[in-house]
């Protein structure tokens, strides 16, 4: 296994770190700025500012002095500005025809310098609409993630909502947007990447002069997570819908863990596509949901292995009792050879896909950047090729224990079939 494209990086002298993916065979190309900023590296009466700040950049800049400027600029070129929050950092994207990248480097980089930060109650008025999504009419959340992860993370950064609560949004002031954003978004706590048909040198270069005048500022280090082995956490939420909502959360291992290859293709084997053990059994042998999946969700330090689905209120306690006989097989019994091996060829191909992924490139290479240096795909492939079955067994032995689960069930539970959920969790 080869790969078709070179990795650059260089380091500018205020400590941007520029990576650069040539990438010649795609007929495009992306930019994207990654920010050491987002929830995991706020407090509670802060939580929500590094998506505020998101929302407020787009205001424009002094070369582009409004909302409509600064869009219009890059629409003009052919782009479209993305951006969006996460928990260990924020992202912000313009995807593009080559000859281009010149100048959304530029606007990205007047937009770093020179945010206006104007029109703070208007942008304020567009968030409290976005955490409205959130809640249902009568001021219950309704966000089965922000509710599981708030019970996985009790107490820390890493639970909080990503867009905060409404009572902070509703008293953040420009004042506190310019000191979170001098605060994070310095050279120091970011990474540039541009990937696609693009060279290194013009690409240095036109950074160098987008991006000079940023100031260095201080590297933002986030707290380590506590990782609570109390388990099995069961929580039940009410929601008037046709469906119970069911989301199941385990402590995972690092990217950097010698088991992480060994959790990625336990992964697939219990769910990459119709004839894998999750969907297989949980929908088509037993008619219990129509939909059911399961995903990691890496962090820079640590993993989530999620569970979810979502089943008529009275078909849950069944569903749960499946899903955790599922689990309990991987760690009791090996997978088989042949499982193991169509997890690995999957795997391969979706990793050269990604060779034609502008925006996956960005984030395999930049987004993990900002952290620690990214295996190669063929890095990735020579630790995947080394997986044995016994390897599975392991780390799902290490992974899926009750101690380490946290579940959150969302709907219109009684409170027999919220008890006969939680008698499953407690016997796994």
């Amino acid at each position: 296994m080869s790969v078709p494209y070179r990795v650059f990086r260089d380091q500018l002298g205020n400590g941007i770190r520029l990576c650069t993916v040539e990438a010649p065979y795609l007929h495009g190309a992306t930019v994207a700025v990654y920010v050491r900023a987002g929830s995991r590296y706020e407090s509670p009466a802060t939580n929500g500012l590094s998506h505020f700040v998101e929302h407020m950049l787009f205001r424009g800049s002094s070369q582009f002095p409004s909302s409509f400027a600064l869009n219009r600029a890059i629409e003009e070129r052919g782009g479209t500005l993305h951006a969006e929050t996460g928990r260990d950092y924020s992202l912000y994207q313009i995807s593009l025809h080559p000859d281009e990248i010149g100048g959304a480097l530029e606007i990205l980089g007047d937009l770093f310098t020179t945010p206006t930060f104007r029109d703070i109650d208007l942008e304020r008025s567009i968030i409290l609409e976005e955490i409205l999504e959130d809640f249902d009419e009568r001021g219950r959340k309704v966000n089965i993630d922000d509710l599981a992860r708030e019970d996985a993370w009790p107490g820390q950064p890493l639970g909080y909502s990503i867009v905060g609560p409404t009572r902070n949004v509703r008293r953040f002031k420009t004042e506190d947007v310019r000191r979170h954003f001098g605060r994070f978004y310095g050279g120091r706590n970011l990474v540039v990447c541009v990937a696609g048909r693009v060279r290194r040198g013009p690409v240095l270069r036109a950074a160098r002069r987008a991006f000079a005048q940023v100031a260095p500022g201080r590297k933002a280090v986030p707290r380590p997570p506590r990782i609570s082995l109390a388990g099995p956490r069961f929580r039940t939420s009410w929601n008037d819908s046709s469906q119970t909502q069911v989301q199941m959360l385990f402590y995972a291992l690092p990217e950097w863990d010698r088991d992480y290859a060994a959790m990625v293709a336990l992964l697939r084997v219990l769910d990459d596509g119709m004839s894998t053990r999750l969907h297989y059994r949980i929908c088509d042998q037993k008619g219990l949901a129509y939909s059911v999946s399961a995903a990691l969700e890496p962090l820079f330090d640590t993993t989530l292995l999620e569970v979810d689905a979502a089943c008529a209120h009275a078909k849950l306690p069944e569903l749960v009792r499946e899903v955790l006989s599922i689990l309990d097989e991987l760690r009791t019994s090996p997978a088989s050879d042949a499982e193991l091996a169509k997890a690995k060829r999957r795997y391969r191909g979706d990793l050269e896909a990604g060779y034609d992924d502008i925006d996956g490139l960005c984030g395999w290479f930049g987004g993990t950047e900002l952290f620690f240096r990214p295996d190669t795909h063929v890095e990735r492939m020579r630790r995947m090729d080394k997986v044995t079955v016994g390897d599975l067994r392991r780390v799902a032995r290490r992974v899926l224990r009750r101690e380490r689960l946290t579940a959150v069930a969302l709907g219109a539970l009684e409170r027999s079939q919220a008890r006969e959920v939680r008698q499953q969790f407690r016997k796994f």
